[in-house]
Protein backbone atom coordinates (compact mmCIF):
# COMPACT_ATOMS: atom_id res chain seq x y z
CA UNK A 1 0.00 0.00 0.00
CA UNK A 2 1.13 3.46 -0.79
CA UNK A 3 2.06 5.31 2.52
CA UNK A 4 0.97 8.60 2.56
CA UNK A 5 3.00 11.63 3.25
CA UNK A 6 1.24 13.73 5.44
CA UNK A 7 4.09 16.04 6.45
CA UNK A 8 3.50 18.07 3.65
CA UNK A 9 0.36 19.07 4.45
CA UNK A 10 0.59 20.47 7.63
CA UNK A 11 0.35 23.74 6.88
CA UNK A 12 -1.80 23.20 3.38
CA UNK A 13 -5.59 24.41 3.22
CA UNK A 14 -7.36 21.05 3.55
CA UNK A 15 -9.76 21.67 0.27
CA UNK A 16 -6.49 21.71 -1.76
CA UNK A 17 -5.73 18.23 -0.39
CA UNK A 18 -9.37 17.09 0.49
CA UNK A 19 -8.90 14.05 -2.26
CA UNK A 20 -5.73 12.82 -1.91
CA UNK A 21 -6.67 12.32 2.04
CA UNK A 22 -9.73 10.76 1.36
CA UNK A 23 -7.88 8.62 -1.84
CA UNK A 24 -5.52 7.63 1.13
CA UNK A 25 -7.96 6.82 3.87
CA UNK A 26 -9.66 4.38 1.24
CA UNK A 27 -7.42 2.46 0.33
CA UNK A 28 -6.15 2.23 3.83
CA UNK A 29 -9.61 1.47 5.34
CA UNK A 30 -9.90 -1.28 2.37
CA UNK A 31 -6.65 -3.26 3.07
CA UNK A 32 -7.71 -3.16 6.27
CA UNK A 33 -10.97 -4.85 5.39
CA UNK A 34 -8.96 -7.53 2.93
CA UNK A 35 -6.44 -8.03 5.78
CA UNK A 36 -9.11 -9.03 7.91
CA UNK A 37 -11.58 -10.93 5.69
CA UNK A 38 -8.23 -13.21 4.78
CA UNK A 39 -7.82 -13.90 7.97
CA UNK A 40 -10.81 -14.98 8.82
CA UNK A 41 -10.31 -17.37 5.46
CA UNK A 42 -12.88 -14.90 3.66
CA UNK A 43 -11.73 -14.75 -0.06
CA UNK A 44 -14.13 -14.70 -2.56
CA UNK A 45 -15.19 -11.28 -3.17
CA UNK A 46 -15.19 -10.60 -6.76
CA UNK A 47 -15.59 -6.80 -7.33
CA UNK A 48 -15.31 -3.83 -4.34
CA UNK A 49 -17.69 -1.52 -5.42
CA UNK A 50 -17.00 1.68 -3.71
CA UNK A 51 -19.68 4.74 -3.64
CA UNK A 52 -17.33 7.33 -5.19
CA UNK A 53 -17.48 4.60 -7.94
CA UNK A 54 -20.83 4.85 -8.71
CA UNK A 55 -21.19 8.66 -9.08
CA UNK A 56 -17.94 9.24 -10.83
CA UNK A 57 -19.76 6.80 -13.44
CA UNK A 58 -22.97 8.47 -13.83
CA UNK A 59 -24.65 5.12 -12.61
CA UNK A 60 -26.34 7.45 -9.45
CA UNK A 61 -27.33 9.97 -11.59
CA UNK A 62 -28.43 8.00 -14.35
CA UNK A 63 -30.75 5.37 -12.20
CA UNK A 64 -32.38 8.71 -10.68
CA UNK A 65 -33.38 9.80 -14.40
CA UNK A 66 -34.46 5.90 -15.60
CA UNK A 67 -37.16 6.32 -12.22
CA UNK A 68 -37.56 10.29 -13.03
CA UNK A 69 -38.46 8.85 -17.21
CA UNK A 70 -40.63 6.23 -15.24
CA UNK A 71 -42.84 8.90 -13.43
CA UNK A 72 -41.72 8.14 -9.79
CA UNK A 73 -39.56 11.17 -9.56
CA UNK A 74 -41.09 14.40 -8.21
CA UNK A 75 -40.08 17.75 -6.69
CA UNK A 76 -41.40 19.05 -3.16
CA UNK A 77 -39.45 22.01 -1.28
CA UNK A 78 -35.99 22.16 -3.45
CA UNK A 79 -35.71 18.12 -3.16
CA UNK A 80 -35.86 15.52 -5.32
CA UNK A 81 -38.63 12.90 -3.68
CA UNK A 82 -38.68 8.81 -4.77
CA UNK A 83 -42.40 8.05 -4.90
CA UNK A 84 -41.23 4.72 -2.92
CA UNK A 85 -45.29 5.04 -1.05
CA UNK A 86 -46.52 3.92 -4.45
CA UNK A 87 -44.54 0.28 -3.93
CA UNK A 88 -45.35 -0.63 -0.56
CA UNK A 89 -42.82 2.13 1.50
CA UNK A 90 -44.35 3.79 4.46
CA UNK A 91 -43.16 7.10 3.27
CA UNK A 92 -41.47 8.91 0.40
CA UNK A 93 -37.70 8.62 0.29
CA UNK A 94 -35.39 11.90 -0.72
CA UNK A 95 -33.26 11.38 -3.28
CA UNK A 96 -31.46 14.67 -4.05
CA UNK A 97 -31.47 17.28 -1.10
CA UNK A 98 -32.22 21.03 -1.47
CA UNK A 99 -28.49 21.41 -1.39
CA UNK A 100 -27.57 19.74 -4.49
CA UNK A 101 -26.32 16.59 -2.86
CA UNK A 102 -27.30 13.26 -3.25
CA UNK A 103 -28.62 11.14 -0.21
CA UNK A 104 -27.19 7.15 0.45
CA UNK A 105 -30.67 6.11 -0.57
CA UNK A 106 -29.72 7.56 -3.96
CA UNK A 107 -26.15 5.45 -4.01
CA UNK A 108 -28.44 2.31 -2.69
CA UNK A 109 -30.47 2.84 -5.94
CA UNK A 110 -27.91 2.79 -8.64
CA UNK A 111 -26.10 0.02 -6.73
CA UNK A 112 -28.86 -2.52 -6.55
CA UNK A 113 -30.21 -1.54 -10.12
CA UNK A 114 -26.93 -2.02 -11.55
CA UNK A 115 -26.47 -5.77 -10.10
CA UNK A 116 -29.94 -6.69 -12.04
CA UNK A 117 -29.05 -4.88 -15.08
CA UNK A 118 -26.19 -7.24 -15.07
CA UNK A 119 -28.35 -9.95 -15.24
CA UNK A 120 -28.07 -11.75 -11.64
CA UNK A 121 -30.81 -14.59 -10.02
CA UNK A 122 -30.84 -13.04 -7.12
CA UNK A 123 -29.22 -10.27 -4.42
CA UNK A 124 -28.22 -11.15 -1.19
CA UNK A 125 -27.96 -8.12 1.27
CA UNK A 126 -26.48 -8.63 5.00
CA UNK A 127 -27.29 -5.80 7.34
CA UNK A 128 -27.70 -5.46 10.88
CA UNK A 129 -30.85 -5.66 12.29
CA UNK A 130 -31.36 -2.37 13.36
CA UNK A 131 -31.79 -1.63 9.25
CA UNK A 132 -34.51 -4.19 9.46
CA UNK A 133 -36.76 -1.02 8.44
CA UNK A 134 -34.39 0.01 5.47
CA UNK A 135 -35.65 -3.04 3.43
CA UNK A 136 -39.35 -1.58 2.10
CA UNK A 137 -37.19 1.05 0.81
CA UNK A 138 -34.92 -1.39 -1.66
CA UNK A 139 -37.70 -3.39 -2.20
CA UNK A 140 -39.96 -0.35 -3.38
CA UNK A 141 -37.01 0.38 -5.95
CA UNK A 142 -36.86 -2.90 -7.36
CA UNK A 143 -40.40 -2.46 -7.97
CA UNK A 144 -40.18 0.59 -9.56
CA UNK A 145 -37.96 -0.45 -12.19
CA UNK A 146 -40.10 -3.07 -13.07
CA UNK A 147 -37.78 -5.81 -11.47
CA UNK A 148 -39.10 -9.09 -9.47
CA UNK A 149 -38.97 -7.89 -5.34
CA UNK A 150 -38.28 -11.33 -4.76
CA UNK A 151 -34.91 -11.43 -6.02
CA UNK A 152 -33.59 -9.28 -3.23
CA UNK A 153 -33.00 -10.82 0.15
CA UNK A 154 -32.04 -9.47 3.29
CA UNK A 155 -30.06 -11.29 6.01
CA UNK A 156 -30.49 -9.51 9.23
CA UNK A 157 -27.38 -10.01 11.68
CA UNK A 158 -27.45 -9.90 15.29
CA UNK A 159 -25.08 -8.68 17.60
CA UNK A 160 -22.44 -10.76 18.97
CA UNK A 161 -22.03 -10.79 23.01
CA UNK A 162 -18.11 -11.78 23.92
CA UNK A 163 -18.11 -13.74 27.43
CA UNK A 164 -15.92 -15.40 29.48
CA UNK A 165 -16.24 -17.74 32.51
CA UNK A 166 -20.11 -17.02 31.11
CA UNK A 167 -19.57 -13.55 32.11
CA UNK A 168 -19.48 -10.00 29.59
CA UNK A 169 -15.47 -9.98 28.69
CA UNK A 170 -14.32 -6.79 26.97
CA UNK A 171 -10.92 -7.18 25.28
CA UNK A 172 -8.00 -5.44 27.47
CA UNK A 173 -6.39 -3.15 24.64
CA UNK A 174 -9.85 -1.30 23.81
CA UNK A 175 -11.45 0.93 25.74
CA UNK A 176 -14.80 0.85 23.63
CA UNK A 177 -17.78 -1.13 23.91
CA UNK A 178 -17.06 -3.48 20.78
CA UNK A 179 -14.59 -5.92 20.08
CA UNK A 180 -13.45 -6.45 15.98
CA UNK A 181 -13.09 -9.51 14.46
CA UNK A 182 -9.40 -9.30 14.23
CA UNK A 183 -9.40 -9.30 17.58
CA UNK A 184 -11.15 -12.62 18.33
CA UNK A 185 -9.73 -14.27 15.46
CA UNK A 186 -6.17 -13.60 17.58
CA UNK A 187 -7.81 -14.90 20.04
CA UNK A 188 -9.42 -18.34 19.55
CA UNK A 189 -8.69 -18.93 15.59
CA UNK A 190 -10.71 -18.41 12.50
CA UNK A 191 -11.83 -21.98 12.77
CA UNK A 192 -13.16 -21.26 16.52
CA UNK A 193 -14.55 -18.02 15.16
CA UNK A 194 -16.43 -19.18 12.52
CA UNK A 195 -18.05 -22.01 13.16
CA UNK A 196 -19.43 -20.25 16.31
CA UNK A 197 -20.83 -17.75 14.14
CA UNK A 198 -22.33 -20.15 12.27
CA UNK A 199 -24.59 -22.57 14.70
CA UNK A 200 -26.94 -19.82 14.80
CA UNK A 201 -29.12 -18.13 12.70
CA UNK A 202 -28.10 -15.01 11.73
CA UNK A 203 -30.80 -13.07 13.07
CA UNK A 204 -30.53 -14.97 16.53
CA UNK A 205 -28.14 -12.96 19.45
CA UNK A 206 -25.30 -15.28 20.04
CA UNK A 207 -23.42 -15.88 23.35
CA UNK A 208 -19.60 -16.12 22.18
CA UNK A 209 -18.00 -17.11 25.49
CA UNK A 210 -14.55 -17.61 25.26
CA UNK A 211 -14.12 -20.62 27.79
CA UNK A 212 -16.24 -22.96 25.41
CA UNK A 213 -14.66 -21.86 22.15
CA UNK A 214 -11.25 -23.16 23.49
CA UNK A 215 -11.74 -25.46 25.36
CA UNK A 216 -10.34 -29.30 23.87
CA UNK A 217 -13.56 -31.04 24.49
CA UNK A 218 -17.33 -32.06 23.81
CA UNK A 219 -17.76 -28.86 24.89
CA UNK A 220 -16.30 -26.75 22.15
CA UNK A 221 -18.14 -27.47 18.61
CA UNK A 222 -15.63 -27.43 16.55
CA UNK A 223 -13.00 -28.89 18.59
CA UNK A 224 -15.89 -31.79 18.84
CA UNK A 225 -16.41 -31.83 15.10
CA UNK A 226 -12.75 -31.58 14.02
CA UNK A 227 -11.81 -34.36 16.41
CA UNK A 228 -13.94 -37.31 15.03
CA UNK A 229 -12.17 -36.10 11.70
CA UNK A 230 -8.83 -36.72 13.26
CA UNK A 231 -10.21 -39.80 14.67
CA UNK A 232 -10.85 -41.60 11.48
CA UNK A 233 -7.77 -40.44 10.20
CA UNK A 234 -5.95 -42.03 13.06
CA UNK A 235 -8.37 -45.20 12.23
CA UNK A 236 -7.29 -45.52 8.51
CA UNK A 237 -3.62 -44.68 9.43
CA UNK A 238 -3.87 -48.24 11.82
CA UNK A 239 -5.51 -50.02 9.39
CA UNK A 240 -3.17 -49.41 6.59
CA UNK A 241 -0.16 -50.25 8.99
CA UNK A 242 -1.81 -53.89 9.25
CA UNK A 243 -2.61 -54.24 5.75
CA UNK A 244 -6.02 -53.94 5.98
CA UNK A 245 -7.36 -52.92 2.35
CA UNK A 246 -10.81 -52.33 2.25
CA UNK A 247 -11.17 -52.91 -1.07
CA UNK A 248 -13.67 -52.11 -4.07
CA UNK A 249 -16.52 -51.01 -2.71
CA UNK A 250 -18.87 -53.79 -4.22
CA UNK A 251 -17.04 -56.52 -2.47
CA UNK A 252 -17.92 -54.76 0.89
CA UNK A 253 -20.27 -56.60 2.73
CA UNK A 254 -22.47 -53.88 4.26
CA UNK A 255 -24.95 -56.36 5.40
CA UNK A 256 -22.68 -57.07 8.17
CA UNK A 257 -23.91 -53.41 9.39
CA UNK A 258 -26.43 -54.24 11.96
CA UNK A 259 -26.06 -52.56 15.17
CA UNK A 260 -27.76 -49.77 15.88
CA UNK A 261 -25.01 -46.86 16.04
CA UNK A 262 -23.93 -48.21 12.69
CA UNK A 263 -27.41 -48.19 11.24
CA UNK A 264 -28.10 -44.21 13.17
CA UNK A 265 -24.69 -43.08 11.20
CA UNK A 266 -25.46 -44.26 7.68
CA UNK A 267 -28.82 -42.62 7.80
CA UNK A 268 -27.22 -39.64 9.26
CA UNK A 269 -24.55 -39.85 6.55
CA UNK A 270 -27.81 -40.25 3.80
CA UNK A 271 -29.20 -37.43 5.12
CA UNK A 272 -26.45 -34.89 4.17
CA UNK A 273 -27.90 -34.15 1.05
CA UNK A 274 -30.86 -33.06 1.88
CA UNK A 275 -29.60 -30.99 4.79
CA UNK A 276 -27.28 -29.15 2.43
CA UNK A 277 -29.50 -28.44 -0.17
CA UNK A 278 -32.08 -27.26 2.65
CA UNK A 279 -29.19 -24.91 3.80
CA UNK A 280 -28.41 -23.36 0.40
CA UNK A 281 -32.30 -22.85 -0.20
CA UNK A 282 -33.15 -20.92 3.66
CA UNK A 283 -29.72 -19.52 3.34
CA UNK A 284 -29.24 -20.97 6.82
CA UNK A 285 -25.75 -22.32 6.97
CA UNK A 286 -26.66 -22.84 11.02
CA UNK A 287 -28.27 -26.40 9.57
CA UNK A 288 -24.97 -27.29 7.89
CA UNK A 289 -22.89 -26.92 11.75
CA UNK A 290 -25.87 -28.69 13.57
CA UNK A 291 -25.80 -31.52 11.06
CA UNK A 292 -22.17 -31.65 11.72
CA UNK A 293 -22.46 -31.48 15.62
CA UNK A 294 -24.98 -34.10 15.62
CA UNK A 295 -22.92 -36.82 12.78
CA UNK A 296 -19.25 -36.12 15.38
CA UNK A 297 -22.13 -37.48 18.16
CA UNK A 298 -22.81 -40.23 16.46
CA UNK A 299 -19.47 -41.45 15.04
CA UNK A 300 -17.33 -40.40 18.54
CA UNK A 301 -21.04 -42.93 20.46
CA UNK A 302 -20.18 -45.31 17.98
CA UNK A 303 -16.21 -45.59 18.43
CA UNK A 304 -16.48 -45.51 22.21
CA UNK A 305 -18.85 -49.03 22.42
CA UNK A 306 -17.79 -50.62 19.05
CA UNK A 307 -13.69 -51.61 17.73
CA UNK A 308 -13.78 -50.24 14.07
CA UNK A 309 -10.41 -52.96 13.21
CA UNK A 310 -11.92 -56.74 14.51
CA UNK A 311 -10.49 -60.20 13.84
CA UNK A 312 -13.13 -60.56 11.31
CA UNK A 313 -11.65 -59.38 8.29
CA UNK A 314 -14.78 -58.84 6.65
CA UNK A 315 -16.47 -56.72 9.52
CA UNK A 316 -13.64 -54.56 9.90
CA UNK A 317 -13.67 -53.61 6.09
CA UNK A 318 -17.86 -52.98 6.43
CA UNK A 319 -16.43 -50.75 9.34
CA UNK A 320 -14.13 -48.85 7.96
CA UNK A 321 -15.62 -48.18 4.77
CA UNK A 322 -18.51 -46.78 7.32
CA UNK A 323 -15.79 -44.34 8.63
CA UNK A 324 -14.40 -43.10 5.82
CA UNK A 325 -18.10 -42.57 4.62
CA UNK A 326 -17.95 -40.54 7.52
CA UNK A 327 -14.93 -38.76 6.94
CA UNK A 328 -15.60 -37.85 3.19
CA UNK A 329 -18.95 -36.04 4.48
CA UNK A 330 -16.90 -34.47 7.44
CA UNK A 331 -14.63 -32.79 5.01
CA UNK A 332 -17.19 -31.58 2.67
CA UNK A 333 -19.19 -29.95 5.20
CA UNK A 334 -16.45 -28.57 7.03
CA UNK A 335 -15.25 -27.16 3.62
CA UNK A 336 -18.32 -25.93 2.90
CA UNK A 337 -18.08 -23.62 5.68
CA UNK A 338 -15.04 -22.48 5.21
CA UNK A 339 -13.37 -24.48 8.07
CA UNK A 340 -10.02 -26.50 8.20
CA UNK A 341 -10.30 -30.46 8.62
CA UNK A 342 -7.11 -31.44 10.94
CA UNK A 343 -5.37 -34.51 9.99
CA UNK A 344 -4.18 -34.98 13.61
CA UNK A 345 -5.06 -33.80 16.74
Amino acid sequence: MREFAGEKYKETPFEKCEQEITDWVYRRMLGLIKKDLALFAVKDFTNWVSERQLHEKGEVSGAIEDLRTRGHIYEKDNALWFRSTDFGDDKDRVVIKSNGEYTYFASDIAYHKDKLDRGFDIIIDIWGADHHGYVPRIESVMKAFGYDSSKFRVLLVQMVNLLKHGEPFQMSKRAGNFVTLSEVVDLVGADNTKFMFLTRKSDSHLDFDIDVVTATSAENPVYYVQYAYARINSILKNAAEQSIDIGPVQDILFSLLVNKEELSLIKKLLSYPMVLESAARAYEPHRITFYLQELAKFFHSYYHKYKVITDDVDTAKARLALCLATRTVLKDALTILGVTSPEKM
